[in-house]
């Protein structure tokens, strides 16, 4: 059956490589990544049909291929083109025969994928990675095994380093599960079982970030269960079976049969249930689809007849197995455990017989050994480099922290202070508002005050006008002598400047002139005044004529204050 996928797989690889070998001298070269064209979003059409159905994106591609529309790719969507095809013949079950272009394509896309902004990067990355996936598989179909776990490395590497943990969703998410799951594989096949549950651990979780159905979760889980098996961690192994049933819906399937004679296999080990686990793979046996299954289950059922020291029923079910090798020229398990048989039964001719075709197995174990301390160093530095890396992460992320509680302090801070100072500014406002009212009140009353003391003083100085008017009427109606002069010494006691001033501001008045000035102050009549002065009425009007040009009486106050 080999040969023929592999000549199923070259033919459709020669058909779909007329169609994406555009060469990198060709005039299509000159279009620039960024420029998509029709073949590009063709290719993306079959890119996303081939993640949910690859046998239908294998038809879409043998079409384009032969569309003239895949002569006209540029360099980019060539290189895409081949990472394609070898994903789809590795999906559809052929051989990967495209090797030199797959190469090519994992060289095109290294050097590119840091080229461009972050949107196409992202593209690139995820395509770079890709092309290292399935670099990958094509080495370890050819049995490359460390450059098939350095591609896988590589293809993680790529991933990790370019999309965050938040950002493996979907697709890629799934690409990370396929993966995980190759490398446990590869590592389970060398009997690495810490690297391979590590590995098939991640594809589980990245399984389940991607919603896969149930279903392909139960190949991994059932490849985990065997790797904790092998380390006796038989709760883990069997919790793991356990589960792989639970989701497993399809009953008549291969998987299925491994399950349930692995599991058959756990329950004579952990609990020597022989007849239930001998049971259930006689019945897996009966049920198997092909010689390779049968004798699969064979050897399982030998090796509980060899603990169990049944050598007649136990070499029943590994002799088959062992012509089966021979005639593909294979020696391994069904050898030794004859040999232990024989030798068990003391007959050396025949365990000497088995030995022999162990010969070449022992002498390829030193070889084996390097091979899987090789890939040890491998996966150990990539782990190392994981933790180094998610320990850069955590420390960038205490920064980014760090620095913003100090931003988040610093604002707090800075609207403390605003608050602080707007607080201030008001309580400022409200003290001098406080002050302004306060010394409004103050001038208010002061003002009231000033108002007060004027009347006061106003009606004080009245009084003492019209005290002084009563006093020189009193002296006028007296029988003094000389009572002119009495008048003036009256007045000027009440007021003691006042004549000076006035002589002061009117220097030009005689003595009469500034008596009749006091006496019409002190509100008496022309014919009093007369008197007092000993001159007519007329002359005293003539008088007082001459003194209203020379002086105004309504600020004769002036001089009285």
């Amino acid at each position: 059956m080999k040969w023929l996928r592999h000549i199923l797989g070259l033919g459709l690889l020669l058909a779909v490589m007329v169609g994406c070998g555009s060469s990198p001298d060709s005039p299509a070269a000159a279009r620039h990544p960024l420029m998509e064209g029709e073949a590009c979003r063709t290719l993306v059409g079959i890119d996303s049909l081939m993640w949910r159905q690859a046998d239908s994106a294998l038809k879409v591609m043998l079409e384009f291929a032969g569309s003239k529309e895949a002569d006209s790719m540029d360099v980019f969507e060539g290189h895409y083109c081949q990472v394609l095809v070898a994903e789809l013949l590795f999906k559809n079950r052929y051989a990967q025969s495209n090797r030199t272009e797959v190469l090519k394509a994992v060289g095109y896309f290294d050097s590119i994928v840091d080229l461009h902004g972050a949107a196409v990067q992202e593209r690139d990355a995820f395509l770079a990675a890709r092309a290292h996936y399935i670099n990958g598989v094509g080495y370890y179909e050819r049995d490359s095994l460390i450059e098939a776990c350095v591609e896988y490395l590589c293809a993680l590497r790529m991933m990790e380093s370019h999309f965050a943990e938040g950002e493996m969703v979907g697709h890629k998410a799934r690409f990370m599960a396929l993966t995980y799951n190759r490398l446990g594989d590869l590592f389970s096949a060398q009997f690495m079982q810490e690297p391979a549950i590590f590995c098939y651990k991640q594809a589980l979780t990245y399984d389940r970030i991607a919603q896969v159905s149930p279903d392909k979760m139960v190949n991994i889980l059932y490849h985990l269960g065997k790797q904790y098996d092998k380390l006796n961690e038989a709760d883990s192994a069997a919790c793991c079976y356990e589960k792989a049933l639970e989701l497993l819906t399809e009953r008549n399937t291969l998987l299925y049969r491994d399950l349930i004679s692995v599991r058959a296999l756990f329950e004579y080990s952990s609990r020597n249930d022989t007849v239930n686990s001998l049971d259930s793979l006689k019945r897996m046996t009966a049920q198997a689809a092909n010689e390779t299954e049968r004798l699969n289950r064979y050897m399982i059922i030998g090796s509980i007849y060899q603990d169990m020291g049944r050598y007649d029923s136990a070499k029943a079910y590994f002799e088959p197995v062992l012509e089966f090798e021979k005639e593909y020229g294979v020696a391994s398990v069904s050898a030794r455990a004859l040999r232990e048989i024989a030798m068990s039964e003391g007959d050396t001719l025949k365990a000497t017989q088995y030995a022999t075709m162990l010969i070449e197995e022992t002498t390829t174990a030193a070889d084996k050994q390097a091979q899987v301390s090789k890939l040890n160093d491998l996966f150990q530095n990539y782990l190392q480099e994981k933790q180094e890396a998610a320990s850069l992460r955590e420390q960038r992320k205490a920064v980014r922290m760090t620095l913003a509680m100090v931003m988040t302090l610093v604002v707090i801070a800075a609207v403390v202070v605003i608050l602080m100072r707007r607080s201030l500014r008001k309580r400022m406002a409200a003290k001098e508002a406080e002050t302004q009212r306060r010394l409004s009140e103050a001038s208010q009353r002061h003002d009231e005050a000033e108002r007060e003391l004027q009347t006061k003083m106003e009606q004080a100085a009245q009084h003492t006008k019209e005290v002084l008017q009563q006093r020189a009427k009193a002296v006028y109606h007296s029988e003094e002598k000389d009572k002119l002069q009495r008048i003036v010494s009256e007045f000027e006691t009440t007021y003691p400047r006042a004549t000076e001033k006035l002589q002061t501001v009117c220097p030009e008045l005689n003595e009469t002139e500034r008596n009749l000035a006091i006496l019409t102050f002190l509100r008496f009549r022309a014919k009093e005044e007369a008197e007092l002065l000993g001159l007519s009425e007329n002359t005293v009007r003539k008088y007082r004529s001459a003194l209203y040009k020379k002086l105004d009486f309504d600020q004769f106050a002036v001089f009285v204050e």
